[in-house]
């Protein structure tokens, strides 16, 4: 009997078996980098790009058709485009030349004497066609450092710095795009930065580029040309590049070098410049008045709102 009672009782069982069995842990994943574009499916390599570049460059320099060499290029200028500048002004040439240029007034300077105009040029990485060179190389600091020293050279007779005694004057020309003439393209766009920031002047600063080709034959000289575009800088046997105020009627500045001829070919090169300078003068001083009729309609919807 007492066999038997030992028989009935149940037998206990432990909770844990009767659990479900815990699932393996997956494998770690990768986060998503959803910033990632996926590359194309083909691909070609780069020498061959450079070669297509190379064609269209000698079918523009030798198919392109010949224009007039006093020809002017179309030209586009803004002032006070930007608001963090005191003064600013954007110029645009037909061959595809675009400076941003941004000035800030009188700032009191730490050593006594006139006002002084401080000048920087920059090239974007993306201002030049084809391979760039090291970004922030030797070759290209020393590049911005003579075109900054250009530009302050251009742009000093045009500003009333004796106005401005123990002062400095700051002015930063940007190059976007480089199709040629940049540089008097610059002047022009600092000129109207500067005034454009209130800052007094004697007169704008225009500038104007010119370039001859290489004589056809070695008895003919090429003719100058007005406004060259890069293919026809890189070129040339000769560049010229002069400031004028045109309202003076007075020369700030003259750079230029190469194989230009005799000086009467020279002479002639100045004439042509100083022809081209008076012919864009009228359009940065509608583009300078738009300016300041811009801020004065601005400044009276300002007031205008206050008083409502």
């Amino acid at each position: 009997m007492g066999s038997s009672s030992c028989a009935s009782q149940p037998v206990p069982v432990a909770a844990s078996s009767l659990s479900p069995p815990r699932a393996r842990p997956s494998p770690p994943t990768m986060p998503l980098d959803h910033r990632r574009l996926c590359g194309p499916e083909e691909s070609q390599p780069p020498a061959l790009w450079a070669a297509l570049a190379a064609e269209d460059e000698d079918e523009e320099g030798a198919g392109a058709a010949p224009r007039d060499p006093c020809s002017l290029r179309p030209l586009f200028a803004r002032a006070g485009l930007l608001s963090q500048a005191q003064g600013s002004a954007y110029v645009e040439l037909g061959s595809g030349t675009k400076v941003l240029c941004a000035a800030w007034g009188p700032r009191e300077a730490a050593e006594p004497g006139p006002g002084r105009l401080l000048c920087e040029f920059r090239r974007a990485p993306f201002a030049g066609r084809g391979a760039r060179g090291r970004p922030g190389g030797l070759a290209e600091r020393e590049a911005e450092r003579e075109a900054a020293a250009a530009l302050r050279e251009a742009l000093e007779p045009a500003v009333r710095l004796g106005r401005y005694p123990r002062a400095r004057l700051a002015v930063s020309a940007l190059l976007l795009q480089d199709g040629g003439s940049a540089l008097a393209a610059a002047v022009s766009a600092a000129a109207l930065a500067l005034a454009d920031a209130g800052v007094e002047m004697f007169d704008l600063a225009v500038g104007c580029a010119l370039c001859r080709p290489p004589a056809a034959t070695s008895t003919t000289a090429a003719a100058w040309m007005l406004q060259p575009a890069e293919p026809e800088e890189r070129r040339a046997a000769a560049r010229l590049t002069l400031a004028l105020l045109p309202a003076l009627n007075q020369v700030s500045a003259v750079l230029g070098g190469g194989q230009g001829g005799p000086p009467e070919d020279w002479a002639q090169a100045l004439r042509l410049g100083l022809d081209g300078c008076h012919r864009q003068y009228p359009v940065l001083r509608q583009s300078l008045l738009r300016a300041a009729q811009r801020r004065d309609a601005a400044a009276a919807a300002a007031a205008a709102a206050s008083v409502a």
